[in-house]
């Protein structure tokens, strides 16, 4: 199968490193690398200009298949005659494929040999998205470089996981290949393996084989540490063919597109330019600014003196700096529109430096200065003096270095959502995960009952709220039911509603006033609130729960939470229902305490600096699609030296550990899989500071 669709030609590869310059050529434009592509999702790059992006030096945007062809659809593209005319954009376009967004919704789909099927969230519809609909969505879009379809797993997965995605990949990407045809379109493949060398080695040469237009390198930057996707990214390249393109995907920030392009890569995607931007963030030649800070507010100086952006040129720091503190929509224009030129000249100038055979310099030169904060005004570690309506009980306002609002409790230290906003938390991790909206609207009898426990400054209860007042369908009526023993939390956020605005409604008004609230809109939705300890305050008259939202302070802070009874008394309470409990907490011990008290448990997604988290299932509500903790997690566990819950004395740790040895997870019908020792090529956490 020919491979000529895009010209490609090598230019020079610099001394002493893996970085190269090439040049291909699609139907509309030539393409110089190495290149940056904005992210366009839903065919326009979040508050930016079509011509602005052109005239930034944007030579492809990448658009995203699954968003655009659940809405517009295919059929608007087809009548308009592809993507470049509806945006009214005039160069490339690359699409992927869906595969990471089936990835990313891994409890409202589930997969097979013939595609993933999940739920549309426009309009509730199945979906099938297979290797045929994808690339058929993909022509319709008409991108001038399409990507095939993969299943897209953690980069920590065991060997078993990974490797069926890998062979499953290598499935769908010779489907895709024949579902594209004589179409002049360009085509990725992409490969995977997850951290294993071996793995890698095989995806890379199965695809290699088929004749791609260029290849990908999937599977990164999805819950491994910096060191261990620099090593992975490195040997996979190394192994792509050096005669196209190559391609890593989602990533990242400044430094690591530098770091990737000394590794032999040549083409990168990722949001981050225009979401640091929506939070006040822009990378400049003296570092990383944070345009929230006072420091700015009188400054009349430009963003980065050496930028010749439109921003820079037009724009002082300080009118920046009111714009951000009053949340207009310019200033996240403005400094998206830094950030994308930012990117650009800087992957000019790496393009500059590997032609000239000055690559090394550059390279030592910016991996000194891209990781730094803003070099002239230097972030000052302060004593703390916040003010007394900042602060009550054991509870004060935290302000995160990212500009949102949360809670921290005084006495452990501990900071609710410390990473993360409050409701992009909750929405990510509770509501999300348990497919609250597929689950209002089945049509059963009976409000669903969610147990919130851990109330805190009523997040994860008002994200339910918010999901339930924001469907337009028939759906089944809501009960959530708020555990806390200590209201000062919810009563502080309430009073600054100002730093937390998800509270700007009526719902946590009547709580705080009479512990029960119910809408007048919706009387379906109502709130209710059981103070004291839990679970001590359980009784028959609390509804039994469908869903659990289990964010209680940690082990360290509340002891009592965590323990082998407590998570008893829960099962007890399900009632031998169906429910799903839903935790951030990765806790060995905790999971030990949760499968002693008769449940399953599974893998949930990452958060903040948390690679994963944790999901319990009654034996009921257990499906196919869950990531089962399989042998290979007891393998870690033995070798663990916080084994047990802290209410289980030492006598009894051989009795508990038979029970968990011989629970139903762990055997051939109870879903348990081998999971194989990764490959030790790295061991640094993830915690990238521009989107945690």
């Amino acid at each position: 199968m020919p491979h000529d669709r895009l010209q490609f030609q090598l230019q020079a590869q610099a001394t002493g490193s893996r970085a190269r310059a090439a040049v291909f050529r699609t139907a509309r434009n030539e393409v110089l690398t190495p290149l940056f592509m904005p992210v366009g999702t839903q065919a326009t790059v979040k508050a930016q200009l079509p011509r602005t992006l052109e005239e930034a030096g944007s030579q492809i945007l990448l658009a995203n298949t699954y968003h655009l062809m659940l809405r517009p659809g295919s059929e608007v593209f087809r009548r308009m005659g592809g993507i470049h005319g509806f945006m009214g954009w005039g160069r490339s376009v690359l699409t992927d494929s869906g595969g990471y967004q089936i990835f990313s919704l891994p409890h409202s789909r589930s997969m097979g040999e013939e595609g993933a099927i999940f739920q549309s969230y426009t309009d509730g519809r199945t979906i099938l998205l297979s290797p045929e609909s994808s690339i058929g969505a993909q022509v319709a879009i008409g991108a001038d470089i399409m990507m095939a379809l993969d299943q897209c797993v953690p980069s920590t997965a065991d060997g078993s996981v990974a490797r069926a995605a890998l062979e499953l990949t290598r499935r769908w990407a010779a489907r895709s290949l024949a579902a594209r045809g004589d179409s002049p379109q360009a085509m990725f493949g992409i490969a995977q393996g997850a951290l294993f060398p071996e793995l890698r080695r095989e995806s890379v040469l199965g695809l290699a084989e088929m004749g791609f237009d260029g290849f990908a390198i999937g599977g990164l930057a999805v819950g491994e540490g910096r060191s261990e996707r620099e090593d992975i990214c490195e040997f996979t390249a190394d192994l792509l063919p050096a005669d196209r393109p190559r391609y890593l995907m989602g990533v990242g920030t400044p430094l690591d597109i530098l770091e990737a392009v000394h590794r032999g890569v040549d083409m990168f995607d990722c949001i981050i330019p225009t979401q640091v931007a929506q939070r006040g963030g822009v990378f400049t030649s003296r570092g990383y600014l944070q345009l929230r800070r006072g420091v700015y507010k009188f400054s009349d100086e430009p963003l980065d003196p050496v930028c010749p952006c439109p921003t820079c040129r037009h724009h002082s720091r300080a009118y920046l700096h009111h714009l951000t503190k009053t949340r207009e929509t310019l200033g996240w224009q403005l400094l998206g529109k830094h950030n994308i030129h930012f990117y650009h000249r800087l992957m000019r100038e790496i393009r500059e430096s590997i032609l000239s055979n000055s690559f090394l310099a550059l390279y030592r030169e910016k991996r000194e200065t891209l990781h730094e904060d803003d070099l002239d005004n230097p972030v000052v570690a302060q004593p703390a003096k916040i003010p007394k309506r900042r602060v009550l009980g054991d509870y004060e306002i935290h302000t995160a270095r990212e500009g949102f609002a949360s809670i921290r409790h005084t006495r452990s230290g501990e900071i609710m959502h410390s990473r993360t906003p409050p409701m992009e938390e909750a929405r990510r991790l509770y509501i999300e995960q348990s497919r609250l909206s597929e689950r209002l609207r089945e049509p059963m009898h009976g409000p669903l009952v969610i147990w919130d426990v851990g109330l805190g400054a009523g997040a994860n209860a008002m994200a339910a709220i918010a999901c339930h007042e924001g469907s337009d369908a028939p759906i089944r009526d809501l009960h959530v039911v708020s555990f806390e023993n200590d209201l000062n939390s919810l009563k502080l956020a309430f009073r600054n509603n100002d730093r937390f605005t998800y509270l700007r409604h009526g719902a946590p008004a009547g709580i705080l006033k009479s512990s029960a609230w119910r809408s007048k809109s919706r009387p379906g939705l109502a709130w209710t609130l059981v103070q004291g300890d839990f679970p001590g305050v359980l009784d028959d008259a609390i509804p039994a729960p469908d869903l659990i939202f289990y964010d209680m302070f940690s082990g360290k802070t509340n002891a009592g939470a965590w323990t082998l009874a407590t998570f008893r008394r829960i099962f007890t309470a399900c009632r031998g229902r169906s429910v799903g409990l839903f935790t951030y907490t990765c806790s060995t011990a905790s999971r030990v305490a949760m499968l002693a008290a008769g449940f399953h448990v599974a893998r949930g997604r990452g958060t903040g600096d948390k690679t994963e988290t944790t999901i319990a299932l009654t034996p009921q509500a257990v499906r196919d699609d869950h990531d089962l903790l399989g042998c290979g997690w007891l393998e870690k566990w033995g070798r663990s030296t916080a084994r047990f819950p802290a209410d289980v004395p030492s006598a009894e740790h051989p009795a508990t550990e038979s029970a968990i040895r011989g629970h139903a997870q762990f055997g051939t019908s109870g879903g348990g899989r081998k999971r194989d020792e990764p490959s030790t090529v790295g061991s640094s956490v993830n915690t990238e500071r521009y989107l945690s």
